[in-house]
């Protein structure tokens, strides 16, 4: 009697712990007492500094069309709507790449240093230098600097790996997982890894989305060219199944075969 309660206890356990349940796969858990407010997001993330081997989008304009020309390899085809491949390849070929002495090649102007600047004070610098080397101050002009939007890879446990783009400023991790199909069941969201660039080097960071607490992270907001690693749970690991049918079945077609290895060793 003793070892059927045994076995039973083993089944019933491995059946209802091993299964993955909804603390694991729910986004932004309040995991407060109920009493507190729940907690959003305090600031907006830091305008973005440009790194090595980012890619940017510089168009001027002025009252003279013709006098802007050179700077715009591009113009007309600048279009964020177009497609992904289109855009992406146009500007790698005309756009501006910050090389690994942190700078661009810009027309007339030569080499300019845009690395740890921000967008906008790369605009204010590039505005400067033409005004004095080419254009006059009737002339108008007005500079913008774009990065093509947040470029980011992501990888493990999701439901599309690959190199993704998304064509606005600022773009969240969930918005960025949810781009590539969400995190599969067997993912830890508890734990994903961003592997980020800085002018020193490559760095890793985690967060735990199941928390809403991580809308307070700084990493909350990807940057381009961060790298997104999605582990699998212990369970997956563990060859544990999803749900509660799954290790049920599992767990039976086990003790199938220990029972007809039993009867078979019997009958010798």
């Amino acid at each position: 009697m003793k070892k059927w309660f045994l076995v039973v206890f083993v089944v019933v356990n491995t059946v209802f712990v091993s299964c993955i349940t909804n603390k694991d796969v729910v986004y932004l858990q309040d995991h407060s007492d109920g009493n507190d407010t729940i907690p959003v997001l305090r600031e907006l993330p830091k305008p973005y500094k440009v790194q090595v081997n980012d890619l940017l989008s510089i168009n001027v304009k002025a009252l003279d069309e013709e006098l802007t020309r050179i700077f715009n390899p591009i113009q007309g085809n600048t279009n964020t709507n177009s497609s992904n491949g289109q855009s992406q390849s146009s500007l790698y070929f005309n756009g501006f790449t910050v090389d690994d002495h942190g700078k661009i090649k810009f027309p007339i102007l030569g080499e300019i240093t845009v690395l740890g600047y921000t967008t906008t004070e790369i605009e204010a610098l590039v505005k400067k230098e033409l005004l004095e080397q080419y254009f006059k101050e009737t002339a108008e002009l007005f500079v913008t600097v774009r990065l093509p939007g947040v470029t980011y890879t992501v990888t493990g446990e999701v439901n599309g790996t690959g190199i993704y783009t998304i064509f606005e400023d600022r773009v969240n991790i969930i918005d960025a997982l949810a781009n590539a199909g969400d995190v599969m069941l067997t993912g830890n969201r508890k734990d994903i890894l961003i592997v980020r660039q800085y002018p020193d080097g490559q760095r890793i960071h985690h967060i735990d989305l199941t928390d809403i607490k991580a809308m307070n992270s700084p990493y909350y907001y990807i940057q381009p060219n961060d790298i997104i690693l999605v582990k699998p749970l212990k369970r997956k690991v563990f060859g544990a199944g999803q749900t509660v049918m799954q290790n049920f079945a599992t767990v039976m077609s086990i003790l199938a075969g220990i029972t007809s290895l039993y009867v078979l060793t019997k009958s010798f």
